[in-house]
Order: C-alpha cells, then structure tokens, then sequence
C-alpha cells in the first residue's frame, strides 16, 4: 500500500457549513426535558428531600430520586478497579450511585431529576425542592486529605486512600541512589484542568418499538450498550447506542457517564423519550476532570552524567470515588523510564480521595505526567552537575543497536532511533541560533529559555492486554461501497483516513466510499475511541475486511466467468482472467452477490500483541517580560516517531492540537477549589481562560520515521503524540527561562501573576 496524500478532509465541509449531526440536533417531537438539582456544597450528609411542591407544579411529569432508581433494582453504576498493590492487596472501586442516596462527595453532585414538557419547567421545579443538607469539612487536595485526623470521603478507605501501586525493586533502586556520586530529587506537581469539549455533554434517550435507544455525546457506544445493559438489567439486544458527531471528547466523554445513565433510565421508567444537554456550567462543575498529581522522582547518576537508578512515587488526586477511570496513570506509568537505559527503576503510585469532581483519562492519560517527571528532573540533573542537558540526554539514550530494547522496568520497545529523532528535533527548530535569539531578547530586557522533551508513550493498546478491534467492509449492487468501524471519531478525521485506505485497498474511487460510525445496530463491536489507537487496530482491521470481501468477490468471478480462481486477478474494480480480455465489474458481481442473497461483506478483525510507542522530541522556546511576568510562546517545535505516516496534514493536525492542549495547562488553564468547603473557583470562563489563536506560536511539525511491525500497516499512533511531549518541553522552557533569574524551582501553571511573584522573589 503506498501513502495517500490529500489536502482536506472529507467530513470538513459538512462540519463547517453547519451539517454535521450531533446528539442534541436530533429531533424527538413531545421528548421531556431533564434537569437536575444539584448539591451546592462540596460535602454533606443528606437529611432530607422534599419534592411534593416540585412534581405538582406545571408540566412536571416526574421528580425522580434515589429511592425511585432503588426502586427499579438499580444500583450503583462504575468501572470496576481490576489493582493488585503491596502485599497482594486486590484494590476496589468506591460504590458510585446514580443520585446521592446519604452523602454528598463534591460541588455539583445530583441530588434529583425532574423531568418536564420544558425546560423552563423544569428549572422551576428544582427551585422548589425543598433539601436539607448537613454542612461536613472538606478535602480537596492530596496534602489536605493526608492530614492526620482528615475528614474521610469514604468511611471504608481510612485516611482516604483509594488504592495504591508498586513496581521494581525498590530496596536496590534506594541502595544505588545513596551509593551515587550524584543525587538528584525533583518535585514535579501537574495541576488539575478540564476536557472543555466544544460540545457539552448531552443524551436523549426513546422507546424504539420494544427497545430503547440513547442517542449521546460519547466516544464508545459500544461501551455504553454494555454498561447500559448491566446496570439496567436488559439484553443487549433490546438496547441501541448511537453516537454521531462528537464534538470533542479527549477521554472525559467515555464510561458509564451519570447523567447520560440517567437520562436512559428516565425514558425507561417512564415509557417516553427523554433528553437533557447540558450547559457550560454544569460541564465545569460535573464532567470528570484531567490530571491532578504530585510527583517525586530521585535519580542517582554517576560522576559522568550516566543514570544509575531512578525511583518514581506518583500521588493522585481521584476526586469523590475511585474507579478504573481513575488510574491511567498506572497503566501508562511505565513512560518514566523514557528513552534512556537506566538500569534500575521503581515506581509507586498512590490515588487519593477528595471532595472534588472524579478525574478521567485526559488526552494522554497518565503519559504527558511520565515524560514530564523524567524530563524535568533530567533538567535539573544538568543545571545542578553543570552540564549540557542536551548531551546528559544523548548519554543515556537506548541506541538503535540495542533494539527491540527488553527494558528492566516495563515498557519493552520494539523499536526507535532516538538520537535520529532528537538531531531532527534540535535540526528542525533552529537550536544553531538559538543563542543569537537569546542574546536579542536580553537586550531588549527579556528572559529567553529554550524548552526540550524526548518523549515516549504506548499507543493501540494497554501493556501486558492484547488489544483488537474490527471494521466492516460491504459492496452493495450499485457498486458503492460501505464501511463502518469499531473506532470512533470525535474530531479526528477518521472518514476520512478510513475512506482513503478502503479506496487504495480496493482500487476505487474515493467516491464510491461510503462511511458510518456509532451506531450500535449496524455495528455492534468495537472498541470506541482511546489510546491513539484507531489507525493502527481499525485500519488494520480494515485491510482484513477489504482482503476478505475481495476474496468473496473472486469466488462468484471465477463462477461467471467459469475459470479457476487463481487464474484471476483483480485491478481497478474488475476481475479478468490473466493474460485474456475476459473480465467482469465488481459491480455485476455485487448484484449478482444481492441476487443471491448473500451480499458481498468483509468483516476484518486485528489483534495486537501489545502496544506500539510513538516517540518524538519536542522543543520550545520561551520570552518573559520581568516587568509584567508575562510569557510568551515564542516558537514550537514537535518532531515525532509515528512509524508510518498515511496522512501527514491530519498527522500534523493531531499533534498540533494535542501540543495546544498542553500549552493551555501550563500557560491558562487550571481547576481551583476553596480549601476548606471545596467550592470550584473557576467554574466559568471568566476564570477558567482557555487557550486563543494569539496566545500560540505557529506549531512546527515534522517527522522521523521508523516503521514498526506491530501491525501490517506500520502504523504507530499519533493522537496523543502532542500532549505527552508538549507538557513537559513546555515547562522545560519556562524553567529554562527563570532559572537564569535566579528561580531555583517553578510549578504549572506559568501565568503572569505566579511568574512575577517567583522573579520578585528570586531577586528578594
């Protein structure tokens, strides 16, 4: 297969002029209208709720509570927790209920749904619910749920751990750090941010003859069904999930999200169709948020800068409830080690309960805050030992000889040319001027620091679980073509790239490919959006499909045109025999495949044995004004790995966005709660300030290939690519930058006021 070079995508022009169809454009005539009541304070015993005035009120069909999902048989929904730690301690979830039944966990937490004929209607009847809540104390950070005698968000996890997790010898990693002539501690906080999907989350659910449908802003139907069909006490069968347009989801939007559950079950209990669409304010306060750690890294090195051992300890901060969203980081914790030999590792991460929203994968989900922690403390080794840190990275880097690495932490690479990747990335950002451009911005009164990450991350699957996902493949008897895939698009591009690969595998027109997504009914398998890995199991379990339906098509060629089948061959859309001019369309043998009864249809499969890794060096360079403490970004470089490349602007595209994301965290975005009660300070854009055109730099994108063999399209992921390398080169420049004003250490996020305050300080 060669690669396909295109300009646009094809869902483009329908997005943009206003044609895409998204959950909430569905039209459903006589639907209710959800709403809920939600608790204003971040954690409190729930005394009492009194809904007799609401459900009489006007257009009020239903005020629903706990009691009346308690009454369906229905009981708490949550992703299981599937964790071992220390001492074969087998780590569980915390019991989630749909509305609270006794205890409120954190601001925004839905307390009861009141169905309407409007929302206005709606709204009113929540104003007239009557709650009693009994005030308790709150938690809200790590530091303040690990006091002695804190206030337990669950009276079952003493001192609110949630779970904990150990990997690597940690007795010889200590031993080899105290022997070292050189020993570097780092202290490495990642803030709290959220998704901020450009469409809020939002479901209507229907009775569809005897099934329910829910139709839904979210990334895996298939998913959802499932979780649906447990929790509801149904067949699957008599369940239908379908997801459209997706306007931006980054993880948040996956799981069994509460409100979509709810809005199910109201159509359920109710016989009636039901939507609710949430507004930006409940998204602040409810959707499961990104991030939120504190992590410690010790390196020990020898007296040439060479990495003896390295010790990891990972808090999280996993909001009100604890679940198998909560804990990316431990499945991707192995990204520590990054591209270097080290040959001692251990690590240790801890979840923590708070008072706050739950966290979720975010973009990158626990992969951005590994490359981070061993980036940042690299830095520090060579500011600290005097050295080059370019020259302390290629030191310690795994050669291309040593390929496929067998690494002794976890992650074993199978393969990577990280010295061509970092001499690209220093190459392609013009590291040569860089002092010019240095010594410019000093005499202009500036602070220029230079920002570099070498990154590596897992994508297509988890380490130690073969991943798999599927797509179908269909020739209807006009000669169109049909297919749909497991995977799913949120913004990606994935029609397009899917459409592209299906007309090279079968030699069509572009044209002729038609594409569907997220529908439960036409396909009832896959594996949703996640974990960069659409490309590599969904395209190449379309080249499956392709190969199969092909192969059905030759069978009924070699049928009318009365030859062997391997005296056939197959070009452009039609089927001759060799060296003869005998030949048929595909087309005639679709509809002589529909006549039959059987229509012609691949159904592809790909399994992996273990995830591929993307790797990249990424650079950044930074101007702070010390007067105002102002940082601009001034030029961004992202040089990646991705093994092949089939579509290098949409590549571009997804590494530029995912860098955005990470810049947004470092520069403007951050969650912030009141100690003490918990309540969400930025709880709107007046204070949670997102990233605009003008606050970034043109992001320069290039690429550095070495094809894997984990897959036969030589694929290795790129949604995420960005995010993980752009965290931490971010902060690296930043750091760069103050360092030379005398700032020992600096933390996320880099806004004007905390970078002033920091140079104030340094000068004091």
């Amino acid at each position: 297969m060669t690669d396909t070079i295109r300009k646009g995508r094809i869902e483009d022009r329908r997005l943009i002029t206003g044609k895409g169809r998204y959950a909430d454009d569905l039209a459903e005539p006589g639907a209710l209208i959800a709403c809920f009541l939600r608790s204003n304070v971040a954690s409190a015993r729930l005394v009492s709720l009194d809904t007799a005035d609401a459900a009489g009120m006007p257009g009020v069909v239903a005020v629903l509570t706990a009691d009346d999902i308690a009454g369906d048989g229905i009981g708490p929904v949550q992703v299981p927790i599937k964790l071992k730690g220390p001492g074969d301690r087998d780590w569980t979830a915390t019991p989630r209920p749909l509305l609270v039944t006794d205890r409120v966990r954190y601001v925004g937490e839905p307390l009861a749904m009141v169905v309407a004929e409007t929302r206005a209607q709606a709204l009113d009847a929540i104003e007239a619910i009557e709650v009693e809540l009994e005030d308790l104390e709150a938690v809200t950070t790590v530091d303040e749920a690990t006091e002695e005698g804190a206030p337990l968000v669950h009276d079952d996890r003493p001192g609110n751990l949630a779970a904990e997790w150990e990997r690597g010898d940690w007795a010889a990693v200590r031993a080899a750090i105290e022997a070292a002539p050189h020993v570097i501690h780092a202290s490495v906080p990642v803030s709290r941010v959220t998704a901020v999907a450009m469409e809020p989350r939002t479901a209507m659910a229907r009775p569809e003859g005897d099934r329910l449908a829910l139709y839904a802003s979210h990334q895996n139907p298939v998913a959802m069904r499932a979780t649906l069909a447990q929790a509801m006490n149904m067949d699957a069968e008599k369940i239908r999930c379908v997801a459209g347009d997706v306007g931006g989801a980054f993880g948040m939007k996956s799981g069994p999200l509460r409100e979509e559950t709810l809005t199910f079950w109201a159509a359920k209990h109710l016989g009636r169709g039901v939507r609710w669409r949430a507004d930006r304010g409940e998204d602040f306060l409810t959707d499961e948020a990104g991030r939120d750690s504190e992590i410690e890294v010790e390196l020990g090195l020898d007296t040439d800068g060479t990495i003896l051992a390295q010790g990891v300890t990972m808090k999280l901060n996993i909001g009100a409830y604890a679940s198998g969203r909560s804990l990316p980081p431990v499945i991707n914790f192995g990204g520590v080690a990054g591209v270097y030999r080290t040959p001692l590792i251990a690590g240790r991460v801890e979840a923590w309960l708070t008072h706050t929203v739950p966290v979720a994968p975010y973009r990158g989900a626990g992969r951005p805050e590994a490359t981070y922690a061993i980036e940042m403390a690299l830095d520090i080794a060579a500011r600290d030992l005097g050295m080059d840190r370019i020259e302390l990275r290629r030191k310690n880097l795994i050669p291309v000889s040593a390929m496929p690495w067998k690494s002794p932490f976890i992650f074993d690479y199978d393969c990577g040319d990280f010295a061509q990747v970092l001499d690209a990335g220093l190459a392609q950002s013009d590291f040569d001027g860089y002092a010019a451009r240095k010594a410019k911005s000093e005499a202009e009164g500036k602070l220029r620091g230079f920002g570099l990450a070498l990154c590596i991350e897992t994508a297509g699957g988890l380490w130690g679980q073969p991943g798999r996902d599927f797509a179908d493949v269909s020739i209807n008897a006009d000669g169109t073509v049909t297919l749909g895939g497991g995977g799913f698009s949120a913004g990606q591009g994935l029609e397009t790239l899917l459409s592209d690969l299906a007309a090279e595998g079968l030699e069509l027109p572009v044209d002729r490919i038609g594409y569907f997504q997220g529908d439960t009914d036409r396909m009832e398998r896959g594996g949703g959006m996640g974990g960069s890995g659409a490309t590599i199991k969904v395209g190449s379990a379309l080249r499956d499909a392709v190969t199969k339906v092909l192969a059905q098509a030759k069978d009924i060629a070699s049928d009318t045109l009365e030859a062997d089948a391997a005296d056939i061959e197959y070009e452009a859309g039609t089927f001759r025999i060799v060296g003869t001019d005998r030949e048929v369309e595909l087309t005639e043998i679709a509809r002589t495949a529909a006549d039959r009864g059987t229509p012609l249809l691949g159904r592809g499969e790909f399994h992996t044995d273990g995830p591929t890794f993307p790797n990249g060096c990424h650079t950044c360079e930074v101007e702070v004004d010390p007067e105002t403490g102002h940082v601009k970004i001034d030029r961004y470089m992202g040089v990646e790995d991705i093994g092949r490349v089939i579509q290098p602007q949409m590549a571009e595209g997804q590494v530029q966005g995912g860098v955005a994301q990470a810049l947004g965290q470092i520069f403007l975005e951050e969650m912030r709660y009141t100690p003490g009660d918990g309540q969400l300070l930025t709880g709107s854009f007046m204070d949670y300030a997102m990233p605009r055109a003008a606050d970034m730099p043109w992001l320069g994108t290039a690429f550095a290939n070495v094809p894997t063999e984990k897959n036969p399209l030589g694929v290795k992921g790129v949604g995420e690519a960005g995010s993980v390398g752009g965290l931490a080169a971010g902060m690296s420049a930043v750091c760069d930058a103050l360092a030379q004003a005398g700032v020992a250490s600096f933390d996320m996020p880099a806004t004007p006021g905390r970078v002033w305050e920091a140079l104030q300080a340094a000068r004091d």
